[in-house]
């Protein structure tokens, strides 16, 4: 019976969710613009596990979003995922945030050109591409984006909390923007089920979130402190 907890923090959206053997079996999620992860996430927390009617001790290991995204949001979500696995003496598992996305994008637009897209302020946007038998095509990277962004692919489906702000500056361009599929814990279940039976874990006491781009400290305004 392998319960694994997987958390998601990389953007506003704070989700949490508990799987068996691979399979999603509770979630509880809230999108919010003053991210609420300090307050919500251990809460959920608890919330999946009572509605799974299991104690904490039962769980194998914890997956959480590792980047890139919001450098508060994955500080939070690194730091109670470490805490939880060094107390329980647990293994600790890495989820590429991107990948995440992808994950839950595929069973809905399959056989399809797939970008993930992370909102990283303004224009710019953290992004990975994935081919329509799921192949890697762009390594994750921070990109400004333009109306010709990505203009060697023909048609894909954007999606993710970055996609949204795209659709004016890309009306005329033969795209689909899924603005409905953002990060979801659900994402993680599959791959960290995966990594699980392969023992691909973390090291609990070094291992840091992926920025990709550094913190600039500065004035609280809604902008800055994601």
């Amino acid at each position: 019976m392998n319960y694994i907890l997987h958390l998601e923090t990389a953007t506003k959206a704070c989700s949490v969710a508990l799987s068996l053997q691979g399979k999603l079996r509770q979630l509880k999620e809230i999108t919010e613009d003053g991210f609420s992860h300090g307050e919500n996430l251990t809460i959920f927390i608890e919330d999946v596990l009572k509605l799974e009617k299991i104690s904490i001790k039962e769980i194998k290991a914890i997956s959480f979003s590792s980047g890139p995204g919001s450098y508060t949001g994955l500080r939070i979500g690194v730091s109670v995922a470490k805490g939880l696995c060094y107390s329980l003496n647990i293994p600790l598992i890495a989820i590429d945030s991107l990948k995440c996305i992808y994950e839950l994008a595929k069973y809905i637009h399959p056989h399809k050109i797939i970008i993930p897209m992370i909102d990283a302020r303004r224009m710019e946007v953290f992004s990975s591409i994935y081919s329509s038998k799921g192949e890697l095509l762009k390594e994750i990277s921070a990109d400004v984006i333009d109306e010709n962004s990505y203009s060697e692919f023909r048609s894909f489906i954007a999606c993710g909390d970055g996609a949204e702000k795209l659709r004016e500056i890309w009306k005329e361009r033969n795209i689909t923007i899924d603005s409905m599929i953002i990060s979801s814990a659900k994402g993680q279940v599959e791959l960290a089920f995966s990594k699980f039976q392969n023992c691909c874990f973390e090291d609990v006491a070094y291992f840091e979130p992926f920025y990709l781009k550094d913190y600039v400290a500065g004035a609280k305004t809604k902008l800055n402190q994601q």
